[in-house]
């Protein structure tokens, strides 16, 4: 494979936002104060607050570990969906191979925080529940609900981006400005999706550690 076919556009954009969260992040490290914050600092720490409660309400028993996995996706995905409303880029997120990328970590990441919070053995067990037969139908559901979550996020995303472009050819760039709004309240609440449905498919890895507990 060329470099050029893997460098796509999509490719290019997503590897800047990620050059710029690890930017951000040594910034807010360094430069945030805890006895003055200022109005970036605190919509920062209202943001990881946020994404903090809602894995401890999902995950109570131990959300520190799925916390960072969770954080990231949600912020990361975020701003893939908001470069959309930057003339001339495209959401990384409207190109099914980024959101496919982003399925496979959620896929990979449900037996990872299973295994760790019940061991192997415990784990795999749950795949022949209530009887053994029952075992191709959980891998096929896991399969299933991977490819449903890389579909919805670039389904949703790129047909919001060609909605609003056949409309700026057709109407011009002031008439649009109702649907430029649509598209950030999609974009926070896709990204929002994402990441709870994520957070559900682990908590449900890790639900036999929760019940024996």
């Amino acid at each position: 494979m060329s470099l050029e076919k893997f460098l796509t556009e999509s490719t290019l954009t997503s590897l800047c936002i990620m050059a710029i969260l690890v930017l951000l992040s040594m910034v807010c490290v360094r430069s945030f104060k805890i006895d003055s914050p200022g109005y970036f600092q605190v919509i920062i720490e209202d943001l990881l607050s946020f994404i903090q409660q809602s894995v401890t309400e999902t995950i109570p028993k131990d959300p520190q570990a799925v916390l960072p996995l969770i954080g990231t996706l949600w912020i990361y995905i975020l701003l893939c969906n908001l470069v959309g409303l930057i003339p001339g880029l495209h959401s990384p997120t409207a190109d099914l191979s980024i959101t496919s990328a982003l399925a496979l970590i959620v896929f990979f990441a449900v037996p990872y925080y299973g295994i760790r919070a019940e061991g192997i053995l415990a784990y795999l067990k749950e795949y022949f529940v209530p009887f053994f037969w029952f075992f191709p139908f959980h891998v096929i559901s896991e399969i299933t609900r991977t490819l449903t979550l890389a579909v919805r996020l670039y389904g949703n995303m790129s047909s919001m981006e060609i909605g609003i472009g056949v409309l700026l050819v057709l109407a011009g760039f002031l008439t649009p400005v109702a649907f430029l709004l649509l598209h950030f309240i999609e974009a926070i609440l896709q990204a929002y999706i994402f990441g709870m449905l994520a957070l559900i498919y682990i908590a449900s890895g890790m639900e036999a550690l929760a019940e024996k507990s």
